[in-house]
């Protein structure tokens, strides 16, 4: 006899496993679609990515008992801000009754966690391919095979820029503080890993696509010092201790999440620019938003029932809206070289640096509070 399932979720990353997980606490029967996450006989490449989660995620991913142990979730109490002439802004989780404004979680031991999770939840079954469902979600990410499928247009505004990532070591520890400078178009991000003790760091360094090759195919040395010529002192030396991975960067978003049967979550409906580190984020709370759409639905609807989907559309779709808008605006005003653009910035960075109550706004909005 054929299996039936309630829900059929292509994509298997984290927001699909931690979307599997709520569901299966509300009773659903899940099918699980895994990818291959390499070539049949290729070797895996040590995943050098770091996720910033903020208090919102982490609330999901406790709920579900898959938050990371402490050495792979640092916590993040302080944010300082470079601009590139003088301007400066420092976040505290202090100034907003905060332990941390945002943990620094490793990416394989989160998967690790939501894997072992999902092994041994009987609600869910992985699968190959997709199957017959009351209701399919589609979490393959932005290179989704599945939305055209779907009727659904996809826009892409592409970045002159790639995202470089790699992990280094400093010798100094971090004390818990996440790092990132504005100059010259170049956007560098330091983030503590290792528990609050550490002295490791991830980087996310957005830079011009034909620099971000240059900077792949560098000498460790040569690429620890170009970086260092971005940085400056303040997070001590550093030595690379991993190899280099890239991608290219966009904003892009889905022209409707939902229909009959169907919806999008997570990277497959938007993606949004690295600099607020808040992409994870967005896609877990769409996860957090479509599971509870789904658990509380009226006894007489269907999972598939589209007035019922439009409900997690209008709530989701508004929020990722406003924080693309955000990163693009910001995006656009540091990717600026021209002297009057630097000094128009670093001044407005001076002014809310000034502005107690904006900042302590925009502090809880990162923070997720």
């Amino acid at each position: 006899m054929s299996k039936t399932f309630d829900v059929c979720i292509r994509g298997d990353g984290v927001v699909g496993r931690t979307l599997a997980l709520l569901l299966a606490r509300e009773r659903l029967r899940v099918a699980l679609v895994s990818q291959p996450r390499q070539a049949p006989g290729e070797s895996p490449a040590a995943d050098v990515r770091a996720y910033a989660l903020n208090s919102a995620s982490r609330h999901v991913l406790e709920a579900l008992r898959v938050w990371p142990d402490a050495p792979f979730a640092t916590p993040v109490t302080e944010m300082q801000v470079w601009g590139d002439d003088g301007g400066q802004l420092d976040f505290t989780a202090g100034s907003v009754a905060q332990n941390a404004l945002a943990w620094i979680v490793d990416v394989p031991a989160l998967e690790q966690q939501l894997f072992q999770a999902v092994r041994y939840q009987p609600q869910i079954e992985t699968v190959a391919a997709p199957v017959k469902a009351a209701l399919s979600v589609v979490c393959e990410g932005k290179k989704s095979s599945s939305r055209e499928e779907f009727g659904v247009q996809w826009t892409v505004k592409a970045y002159p820029q790639k995202a470089l990532a790699a992990r280094l070591d400093a010798d100094r520890p971090h004390q818990g503080v996440a790092r990132q400078w504005f100059a010259g178009g170049d956007i560098v991000a330091l983030l503590p890993l290792g528990g609050s003790d550490g002295n490791s760091v991830a980087l996310v360094w957005s830079v011009a696509v034909e620099r971000a090759e240059a900077l792949e195919q560098m000498p460790p040395e040569e690429f620890c010092t170009a970086l260092q010529a971005v940085c400056g002192p303040e997070a001590g030396n550093l030595r690379l201790t991993s190899e280099r991975a890239s991608w290219p960067l966009a904003l892009s978003r889905a022209d409707h999440w939902v229909g009959a049967g169907w919806a999008l979550a997570g990277d497959a409906a938007h993606t949004v620019h690295p600099l607020s580190g808040q992409g994870l984020n967005l896609g877990l709370a769409d996860a957090a938003c479509l599971a509870g759409v789904l658990g509380q639905r009226e006894y007489w609807r269907a999972l598939g029932d589209e007035k019922l989907l439009r409900r997690y559309e209008r709530a989701r779709k508004a929020d990722v809206a406003a924080m693309g808008a955000v990163t693009d605006g910001l995006h656009g005003l540091f990717a600026q070289t021209d002297e009057r653009w630097q000094m128009l910035r670093n001044w407005g960075m001076k002014g809310f640096a000034r502005s107690s109550l904006l900042k302590r706004w925009v502090t809880r909005q990162a923070a997720g509070l």
